[in-house]
């Protein structure tokens, strides 16, 4: 059988890798989260027990059972096979990631503690890493304790396995906790059964302090949790970036060919992510983003800024089709890079501002924003300005057309409208003046050119007549209230046309590769704010319920869903769909309040 999205991620923010029920490693990169796969089953078209390379697979003889759950409020992986004679062993797979030597202890590691629970187990370890997007197995050498493989930055496996067993994929009895270290190139040089399990505990310890920290809301806590900590996941701390999910190609339709690769940092997925995780008090987050915006900035002082860049602040990320990998089930292309870098796309310039503005009001912040600070974001609100009516490719990213999008001019809107608050938070009254003025003035334009009389509605484009679940953003940004009746009439019609059931479309209208066939997650998490704020609160909360229940085991969501069954489709864990999770937690929930 194919893989599914049925997969728990581990990470430590430098690297990640995703895991299925039966405890494989079905898809890492490496060096980086968007590097070559060295595990690729995911993407192979193969079944997994099928799969010769770019594959970590510990196998149980004869098993018939698997069970998996996360250690609390961690991203410790925890997978438990049983074989048809009762024999029962534990697979602990995780990222180290700790504090040591006053600084953040994050290689580029995975250890894998397994251990014998009940009976005599027997199993079979296959470890063949791939190279070239699946193209052939990885070379390798070995030495008394170690083996290691040749992949993008060399990683080697340190063990207390007999390495033969390793190389030659030969079954053995499991009768003691046998580890596996595959990390940097080095000598381990310490106790490894002793280290790992200090490296699990001191693990452990992070991850709770760090959700401790979390101002969580009272309902649904443990489910907005597993969402920060898996956003968290998606972080490249080095330079603060944020992809928008761990994988690429992950179609979102059935033989769709909708297949991209979100292994990068888009402007509007981050500004999302760390809107989602402020309401949660989470500033380590926010902090190292505005340092990867700032670079971004003063790299481009006064031109266009793209939509998304590498996660090493790379403008090129030139689109390619690897055809060694059959792709999702089969359903390929698998795609390398994104066209999306040489979009315009103007709701940039206010997921800017808007990501950095609250940097000039909260004083917890190592470095809270100052005055040179808006100096900078004052070149961006000029680009604002000038582009806001223009056409753009749009939030979705069109490829075969250009039009003036009403979202990206409401985003354009917040950037002067933000900047305008900053300016008189800072003292500097007359700059609050003049951005004041810029934005009454859009405002004017937008709420005059995207009203279509005719259909008594707002307009995805200005001076159109599409229906576009983006629309639903003008509350979240502030530009509408709830009880404005234009946002009202806007919403009846939205249902209409893009709601099917308990999910939601982006738009209906045929795009480049046809008519969409499923719902796009996170526009389902739109409505069910803008239900809330508009006093449909019982019927926000059911959908949220409904939405919960589309989850994988592991607690999260793709970026898409089958309209009639709710299957997973698109790149996973997605962002998008996490922080709209958060979102409306954090807004639907009884206050604690209600029981202290």
């Amino acid at each position: 059988m194919s893989c599914d999205l049925d997969l728990s991620p581990i990470g430590n923010c430098a690297a990640s890798a995703l895991v299925d029920r039966q405890g494989r490693f079905v898809w890492a990169c490496t060096p980086r989260v968007d590097g070559d796969p060295m595990f690729c089953a995911l993407l192979s078209g193969r079944d997994p027990d099928e799969q010769q390379f770019g594959i970590w697979a510990i196998d149980l003889v004869d098993q018939i059972k698997a069970e998996q759950s996360y250690e609390r409020n961690t991203p410790i992986l925890v997978t438990t096979l049983e074989d048809a004679r009762g024999n029962v062993v534990e697979i602990v797979d995780f990222c180290p990631r700790y504090r040591r030597r006053n600084r953040t202890y994050r290689p580029l590691a995975f250890v894998r503690i397994v251990r014998p629970v009940k009976g005599a187990p027997r199993i079979r370890v296959r470890l063949n890493p791939a190279v070239e997007y699946g193209a052939r197995a990885a070379a390798r050498t070995s030495g008394t304790n170690h083996i290691r493989y040749l992949v993008p930055g060399t990683l080697r496996l340190t063990t207390n396995a007999p390495v033969s067993n390793i190389l030659e994929e030969r079954v053995f009895r499991l009768e003691t906790e046998t580890v596996f270290f595959l990390g940097p190139d080095e000598d381990f040089g310490e106790d490894l059964i002793a280290t790992t399990r200090a490296m699990r505990e001191n693990t452990r310890f992070y991850w709770r302090n760090w959700v401790r920290m979390l101002a969580t809301p009272l309902e649904w806590q443990a489910d907005v949790i597993r969402a920060a900590i898996t956003l968290k996941l998606c972080v490249y701390e080095e330079t603060g970036a944020i992809v928008a999910a761990l994988t690429t190609s992950l179609p979102e339709a059935p033989n769709s060919g909708r297949n991209w690769d979100y292994r990068f940092c888009w402007l509007r997925d981050a500004y999302y992510t760390v809107q989602a995780l402020n309401r949660l008090g989470a500033a380590d987050i926010l902090e190292g983003y505005l340092v990867y915006l700032r670079n971004i900035i003063d790299a481009t002082p006064s031109g266009r800024i793209q939509p998304v860049y590498g996660v090493g602040m790379e403008p090129i990320l030139q689109e390619a089709e690897m055809t060694t990998l059959a792709g999702y089930r089969g359903m390929g292309p698998v795609r390398i890079g994104n066209q999306a870098h040489e979009h315009h796309q103007h709701d940039v310039y206010g997921q800017i501002v808007l990501s950095t503005v609250q940097a000039f009001y909260d004083t917890r912040l190592f470095r809270p924003a100052g005055m040179d600070d808006f100096l900078s974001l004052e070149s961006v609100g000029d680009r604002a300005y000038d582009v806001y009516d223009k056409p753009d490719a749009g939030l979705w990213e069109f490829r075969g057309r250009a039009a003036p999008h009403t979202y990206s001019a409401i985003m354009c809107w917040a950037a002067c409208d933000r900047l305008a608050n900053a300016a008189h938070k800072l003292g500097a009254e007359e700059r609050a003046a003049h951005w004041r003025k810029r934005a009454d003035e859009m405002r004017a334009k937008i709420e005059r050119e995207a009203w279509n009389e005719k259909l008594g509605r707002f307009a995805a484009t200005l001076g159109g007549a599409e229906m576009d679940a983006s629309l639903l953003q003008a509350l979240d940004t502030r530009f509408l209230a709830a009880d404005d009746p234009r946002f009202l009439a806007t919403l009846d019609h939205l249902e209409r046309d893009l709601r099917r059931g308990n999910y939601v479309m982006r738009y209906a209208d045929e795009d480049d590769f046809g008519k969409p066939e499923t719902a796009f997650n996170f526009c389902t998490f739109w409505l069910i704010e803008a239900l809330y704020l508009v006093g449909r609160r019982d019927e926000a909360r059911d959908l949220y319920e409904h939405m919960l229940a589309r989850r994988t085991n592991a607690g999260l969501l793709s970026e898409d869903c089958d309209l009639v069954t709710g299957e997973a489709w698109g790149n996973y864990p997605q962002t998008y769909s996490l922080a709209g999770m958060i979102n409306c937690a954090v807004l639907l929930s009884d206050g604690w309040s209600t029981v202290r």
